[in-house]
């Protein structure tokens, strides 16, 4: 008798995509042939109201029965599409990664590698020491890691990379970590409450290189004001005990 297979779900938000989506097939689909022999795999795509033909590429690229569409009518940011597909997850373990490619898909193994009994979150970090960064704008190295470093002072947790989107998540976190925003950020705010709530997260140290098709859908003032007032929010928390250096 063959091992059971671990129900597995990977969450791709999409936004006007379309350049980008056989570039994602090519290096995607030998990638959940080889998950399918160890997983039960389940592929959502969360198409957040895009007005280009994401979705009609998406159906061309992913015929396989495993996958899945889910579409917003009007776009609605990143946080809402993340906050969709944990709804929409049935896995044990839900990876959610990015559509753009900025990371080797591959490091989908090391993820799951590192997700042991005792860890609940696995997240890319191209900010640890031995990650890397590759022509990313120098404007947005400065910004994410300049949010990452103020919330590892704030919540003194040995975390360098608080704005991956990519990361695997142990079913129990997805369905019990209530996040409020809707936009960039959520990846910040997951990480962030689930440590306040006792979690184990490691970081898989990686590369993070530029998105070669499309562009970033990130709204640079948004965000930095989103982050400024959640920062105000965690050093309440701070101030109030509820993080403790370890």
């Amino acid at each position: 008798m063959s091992p059971q297979k671990i129900p597995l779900s990977l969450i791709i938000p999409c936004y006007n995509e379309a350049d980008g989506i056989p570039q994602l097939q090519e290096k995607l689909s030998p990638l959940l042939n080889q998950l399918q022999n160890s997983y039960q795999l389940e592929l959502l795509f969360i198409n957040d109201g895009s007005t280009d033909n994401t979705s009609s590429l998406l159906q061309q690229h992913f015929p396989q029965a495993y996958c899945k569409i889910i579409t917003h009518q009007t776009n609605q940011n990143l946080g809402a599409a993340i906050r969709t597909g944990f709804h929409a997850a049935t896995g044990d373990i839900i990876i959610t990664m990015d559509s753009d490619c900025t990371y080797d898909v591959h490091e989908i193994y090391n993820l799951l590698n590192l997700l042991d009994p005792h860890t609940d979150i696995v997240t890319i970090s191209p900010y640890h020491p031995l990650g890397k960064v590759e022509n990313i704008p120098s404007y947005r190295l400065a910004l994410s890691k300049s949010i990452s470093w103020i919330y590892r002072q704030l919540t003194g947790a040995h975390i360098y990379t608080f704005t991956a989107l990519f990361r695997a998540h142990k079913k129990h976190i997805v369905k019990n970590i209530a996040f409020e925003s809707n936009n960039f950020l959520a990846t910040a705010e997951i990480l962030i409450y689930s440590l306040l709530q006792g979690y184990t997260i490691k970081e898989q140290p990686a590369t993070l290189h530029v998105r070669k098709y499309g562009q970033s859908k990130m709204k640079l003032f948004l965000v930095i004001k989103s982050h400024a007032k959640f920062v105000a929010k965690v050093f309440w928390m701070r101030l109030t005990g509820k993080f403790k250096k370890k």
